[in-house]
């Protein structure tokens, strides 16, 4: 198990680029580290991206990048509009996305979908964030939900416990469209910190987990 700290990165994370098929998917499954980062590394640049953002799901999109993104030195938040659930039937369009943000930006770090995530529209972001930037790091984060398809993560960034707090927060208080789902739960997004945490011995118990596929050290 490989374990570093993001305040011996400076300066080489300054940048960071997220993706997210919908509005919730980075904050459940990055928010931690990004906060994490926010206080680690100043300055630090974000472009937060959502593909699938609507009606009130686009407000609540918006509402929790600035949340998250509060006391950061830079940020783009680039919202989509995306039909749910059919991202694969449209690929041609999204892939045109990614080919304008390779033309505008050039981050240090990635964040995107797993690339054996069960959801559709979570795999074909993957596929396209490691065919368009394919000299960046990128670590793909997860999302537990009723496919039961939470893997084997090998990266992990342990969390401090009020960083759990005001992640698991945030999302209860910023995606109001989502609270009557069974899924969407306080002791969920803890139990699932709780558990990655216990896997790399998180000093605070806590941690978010990803996939890093290919990763070059330095």
């Amino acid at each position: 198990m490989l374990t570093f700290g993001f305040r011996d990165a400076r300066p080489a994370v300054s940048h960071v680029l997220c993706l997210g098929a919908h509005s919730d998917d980075i904050e459940i499954g990055c928010g931690g580290t990004i906060l994490t980062l926010l206080e680690a590394v100043q300055p630090l640049a974000v472009t937060w991206v959502v593909f699938s953002a609507t009606g009130a799901r686009a407000e609540e999109a918006r509402q929790s990048a600035d949340t998250f993104l509060a006391g950061g030195a830079g940020r783009d938040v680039v919202l989509y509009d995306f039909r749910d659930g059919y991202f694969p039937y449209t690929g041609g369009a999204i892939k045109d996305r990614f080919e304008e943000l390779k033309a505008r930006v050039s981050p240090d770090l990635v964040f995107t979908h797993h690339r054996h995530d069960l959801h559709q529209d979570h795999r074909l972001l993957s596929e396209l964030t490691r065919n368009t930037f394919r000299d960046h790091a990128i670590l793909e984060y997860e999302i537990p939900k009723y496919d039961g398809d939470l893997g084997q993560p090998n990266v992990f960034v342990p969390l401090e416990t009020a960083v759990c707090r005001r992640k698991v927060d945030l999302l209860l208080a910023n995606f109001g469209t989502q609270r009557s789902k069974r899924w969407f739960t306080d002791d969920l997004f803890h139990a699932h910190l709780r558990l990655r945490g216990m896997e790399c011995n998180s000093p605070s118990t806590f941690a978010e987990a990803f996939h890093g596929h290919k990763i070059v050290l330095g």
